[in-house]
């Protein structure tokens, strides 16, 4: 799994697509709803407290979860009479859906090897065979330590320019 590093800056980079004019990409509400988003799936990490099993890359890893993500958003920000509620919901979901797509570009080590992407249409598990990024360990040593910065790093390094570069186009500097 990616870092909380790669997911914020993915999470960052769908709310700048999402922006529909310069207020939403300078709303710090809506991009914090994408931020969250985009790092919630890990959520199922918390779960391993209660049972002691590993849920991790199960169902809040899927096209359902960030479909619920969407109606759970899309709802809160009409009840808080926010301005263009569902367009905040397509954010976040679509912000969910970036967590998924790292994920699945990422190292995996840890069994079950994938993400259940699918779920609830199935329960198969799903992984790029050629990995983009590297697995974050979840052991506090230093060499864990020391290789979960260099992932983070590298993530940075990938999806900064990424940010950076559609940041620029949506405030018209590609000119």
């Amino acid at each position: 799994m990616p870092s909380p590093v790669g997911h914020a800056l993915a999470g960052l980079t769908v709310h700048v697509l999402a922006a529909r004019n310069p207020t939403d990409l300078h709303d710090r509400r809506r991009a914090a709803v994408a931020v969250a988003a985009a790092l919630a799936p890990d959520v199922d990490l918390l779960f391993f407290l209660v049972d002691g099993r590993n849920h991790h890359d199960y169902e809040t890893h899927s096209i359902g979860f960030a479909f619920c993500a969407a109606l759970v958003a899309f709802g809160a920000a009409r009840a808080c009479r926010w301005a263009r509620p569902l367009n905040l919901g397509v954010t976040a979901g679509l912000a969910w859906l970036s967590h998924l797509l790292l994920d699945y570009l990422n190292v995996d080590t840890t069994p079950p090897i994938g993400i259940m992407a699918l779920w609830p249409v199935g329960a198969g598990f799903y992984k790029f065979p050629w990995p983009l990024f590297l697995d974050i360990g979840r052991t506090l040593n230093w060499a864990t330590v020391r290789h979960d910065g260099l992932a983070a790093a590298w993530e940075a390094a990938v999806l900064t320019p990424l940010l950076l570069g559609v940041w620029r186009l949506r405030q018209g500097g590609g000119n």
